[in-house]
């Protein structure tokens, strides 16, 4: 998307699709050209949930209604703080550390941190209003719409620090997060489509674009027509979120109650991994930490009876979190301190679940910096899989 001057209209173009083969997203990906006019939504009120205008009742539609959304800019001014309680929350769940051990209190936000990899997930809340979120929680500004009414988090890729930025203070000065979608596809048969939504999302302080308050300008500053331009940005991120159609009780209840996972194993051994074991308490920390009321991840009966899960499920983002986490601890753990992980792309394949194990895994590639990282779920099947980069 193509941000406009005063007056005149956006366009928008997508990236070419992820590819685990080239794990280099912002230095091998260019973007799609694709012209199309766009609507710009007004702010949301309390009192009115947004409701987006269909622009073709056709699936084919689709794509031209989603990627014209001029999604709202957010905003935050990060501290220490959030990023401490999610080290806190996650070191019952990780093999402790003595190159990064959780310090007894928080950091003042004068201690100079700035922002570790895969932490910025917890940081630039969406502002919807309870009143808009949709019936199992969730933001409607990225759905679909009736009658895709089930979400998955399908993978995403990221670049920490692309191009040697500096990374994101966390020193309470403010700072922005562009959202905007970026390509969408439709795949499957008919009516049984899922809807693949990828959203791209530019993080950067205010000052590395001269303190910039003026939205428009704001969005100049940080979109790029080509997908492989990071600009200024201290992190970009690529997530495709994958809308399903509802289901009916019977079927819901019926897939609860079955066990029809596949189990598609690893191809190597890793170099290091550690199994542990999410629990409701750790899934409720995470969506408090992400500013997520997805009932996916929260309400048991609700994972059985509408989505046919057999309890609740994993935070795709929190897997992710758990992957980066372990690597980077693997790398200071032997003799890599300065050593950090740059970029990440991943595919989710299948669903974790709360109370049963899953077990992280890494593997060194055969290039320099490349790892092979997984998570493999309680049955010792691939649940998800990607190819990380650290320098």
């Amino acid at each position: 998307m193509v941000y406009p001057k005063s007056g005149e209209a956006p366009v928008s173009q997508a990236p070419s699709s992820p590819n685990l083969q080239n794990p280099l997203p912002y230095t091998a990906m260019a973007a799609k050209p694709a012209a199309i006019a766009i609507l710009r939504r007004q702010a949301p009120q309390p009192a009115s949930p947004i409701r987006w205008s269909r622009l073709s009742s056709s699936l084919s539609g689709l794509r031209t209604e989603l990627t014209a959304r001029c999604l709202p800019v957010l905003y935050d001014n990060p501290t220490p703080l959030p990023s401490y309680l999610l080290s806190s929350t996650l070191a019952d769940f990780l093999p402790p550390s003595s190159a990064s051990p959780v310090p007894e209190l928080p950091p003042d936000v004068k201690a100079n941190k700035v922002l570790p990899p895969a932490h910025h997930l917890i940081y630039f809340p969406p502002f919807t209003p309870l009143s808009s979120l949709l019936p199992d929680g969730t933001d409607p500004n990225q759905s679909p719409g009736e009658p895709f009414a089930r979400r998955m988090w399908a993978g995403g890729r990221i670049s920490f620090t692309p191009n040697n930025n500096p990374a994101l203070p966390l020193s309470g000065q403010r700072s922005v997060c562009l959202e905007s979608i970026r390509d969408v596809k439709i795949k499957g048969r008919e009516g049984e489509e899922k809807v693949f939504v990828e959203i791209e999302r530019r993080i950067s302080s205010l000052p590395a674009i001269s303190n910039e308050q003026d939205e428009n300008k704001i969005r100049h500053a940080l979109y790029r027509e080509n997908a492989a331009d990071p600009g200024p940005c201290a992190v970009v991120e690529n997530r495709t979120i994958v809308f399903m159609r509802e289901r009916s009780p019977q079927v819901a209840t019926d897939a609860a109650k079955g066990n029809n996972d596949k189990i598609v194993l690893a191809a190597h051994t890793p170099t290091f991994s550690h199994t542990l074991r999410p629990t409701a308490a750790l899934l409720f920390r995470y969506s408090a930490l992400t500013f997520n009321a997805h009932s996916i991840h929260l309400d048991k009966s609700y994972c059985r009876e509408v989505e046919g899960h057999r309890n609740l499920l994993v935070h795709g983002p929190l897997s992710l979190t758990l992957m980066v986490e372990l690597l980077g601890r693997h790398l200071a753990n032997n003799g890599s301190r300065g050593e950090r992980v740059k970029e990440i792309e991943y595919r989710n394949l299948a669903p974790l679940y709360a109370g049963e194990e899953m077990r992280v895994c890494g593997r060194e590639g055969k290039e320099s910096g490349a790892w092979e990282v997984w998570v493999e779920g309680s049955g010792g099947g691939l649940a998800v899989r990607g190819i990380a980069r650290t320098a």
